[in-house]
């Protein structure tokens, strides 16, 4: 039993020092820049995934519409997640169509569309990239293994090598989500943070 956890935490560690990576460290300065830039423009996010990765596109909303390291305004962010709208679509159009279909409701040429994916091999979100891309959108794509079909689609990608399941490939992704929003933060509200401290001082 040792052996195997001390094997899972080495996985783990191995995923983590993947960020490190110059095409990772790019990545994520590329990937907070657009993202930043989507605000700066007034736009918004759409965020998709499957399984594990819908969960890790709900997270990426939240720490929007919410707060990270800071007190800022909310950023707009929406993970295609609602149930009512998934399971419409998946009954009328079928579940290739679920995050297309959202994608065409809801995106503007200002926005940015996320696609997380430890396959790359997911219709849906394939399909989605496609409308994204007819729509005028940016797109951002996290990816696995080979990197799929999706490799190549997204205007910025990130592709997490090596793992032959989809936990550490997630948990990579993770890490890379909260290292960008952090960075977002930093960039579009450290005048807002330096004020606050400068009062303060002053105080």
């Amino acid at each position: 039993m040792n052996k195997t956890i001390l094997h899972s935490v080495e996985e783990a560690i191995r995923a983590a020092l993947f960020l490190k990576e110059r095409a990772s460290l790019a990545f994520l300065g590329a990937a907070a820049e657009s993202i930043a830039a989507c605000y700066e423009r007034e736009g918004k996010l759409l965020i998709a995934g499957n399984g594990g990765s819908l969960c890790d596109a709900i997270h990426f909303a939240e720490e929007m519409t919410g707060q990270f390291r800071m007190k800022r305004k909310a950023l707009p962010a929406i993970a295609l997640a609602d149930p009512g709208h998934l399971t419409c679509v998946a009954n009328d159009f079928g579940f290739e169509s679920v995050f297309s279909r959202a994608v065409e409701a809801l995106g503007h040429p200002n926005d940015l569309f996320i696609a997380l994916s430890t396959s790359g091999n997911s219709q849906n979100l394939i399909a989605a990239l496609h409308t994204a891309k007819q729509k005028g959108l940016a797109t951002i794509a996290f990816l696995g293994k080979t990197g799929g079909r999706m490799k190549g689609m997204a205007d910025l990608e990130w592709l997490v090598p090596g793992f032959p399941f989809s936990d550490r490939i997630q948990e990579a992704h993770m890490a890379a989500i909260h290292i960008i929003i952090e960075a977002v933060e930093a960039k579009l509200f450290s005048h807002e943070k330096s004020t606050l401290l400068a009062g303060a001082k002053a105080d």
